[in-house]
């Protein structure tokens, strides 16, 4: 598969080389062999992008520190006529279908709550809901788990626990030669390498990545390129914000401000 492969979204995902292959194919191979994958990178790199253009039958749990159990395996809903009914959720959608399980910013959902997905990822293949009077489900042929981690969230943690059940740890960064094959103009993306050099000294904490460089086109060709411009300023965290302006007035030779409303019109 090199693509482009149309997202659930109908947004085209252009597969990047993963052990010499496509990053589609290289998944799916994973997935084969029965080897969990934790995609992980900062936020805009593409890490959902790849998920779900690799595995359409996908069923996701978006994470956070809110997430409880009954987000995995289904809850008690009320229906029109007043009785009570379990509604199964995307863990057990997925273990009897033999689909994906995608877990979105897996190191924040808090550790006791992610352990009901580690029985059906281990030889057990079962998990039992306790909320549903202890029944027991089994995982069917083709159940996969994979999951996304942002190491520069707060808040993000990868537990010994967590890691020991991926096999299969994935850096994710963005494609800077992609971001200008999809003719964004080369001073946001220069921008961007620049930035992201420093970051990689540990100079600041933030770079553009490609969902910024996505956004910076939109909004240049809604209200132009000065605009795009100052809002990569005013989108930078605020102790790295003065680096990204040095760096943004500098490649675009303007005196560049962050997006802010004026006098009345």
């Amino acid at each position: 598969m090199t693509g482009p492969i149309t997202r659930p979204n109908g947004a085209a995902y252009h597969p990047r080389t993963l052990s010499g292959m496509p990053d589609v194919t290289a998944l799916r191979r994973l997935r084969d062999a029965g080897v969990p994958a934790l995609m992980y990178g900062p936020p805009g790199t593409g890490k959902t992008s790849v998920i779900e253009a690799s595995f359409p039958d996908l069923e996701t749990v978006p994470g956070d520190g809110d997430t409880v159990v009954a987000d995995f395996v289904g809850d008690y809903t009320k229906t029109d006529d007043g009785r009570y009914v379990f509604v199964y959720g995307p863990l057990i959608r997925a273990m009897r279908a033999g689909s994906v399980l995608f877990i979105d910013d897996a190191t924040i959902i808090p550790p006791t709550v992610l352990a009901v997905v580690y029985p059906a990822m281990d030889g057990r293949r079962q998990i039992v809901i306790k909320a549903n009077g202890g029944e027991t489900v089994t995982a069917a042929p083709g159940f996969y788990v994979v999951a996304g981690h942002n190491p520069g969230v707060h808040g993000a943690i990868l537990s010994d626990a967590l890691a020991s059940r991926f096999s299969a740890q994935i850096k994710v960064s963005t494609d800077y030669d992609l971001a200008a094959e999809l003719k964004i103009d080369s001073r946001a993306v220069k921008v961007a390498r620049n930035l992201s050099t420093r970051q990689a000294k540990g100079e600041i904490g933030w770079a553009p990545q490609l969902r910024e460089l996505l956004a910076y086109q939109k909004i240049a060709d809604a209200l132009g390129e000065n605009a795009a411009a100052g809002n990569l300023i005013g989108i930078a965290p605020e102790e790295d914000r003065d680096t990204v302006a040095t760096v943004v007035r500098a490649v675009f030779g303007t005196a560049v401000e962050p997006l802010a409303l004026g006098a009345r019109a």
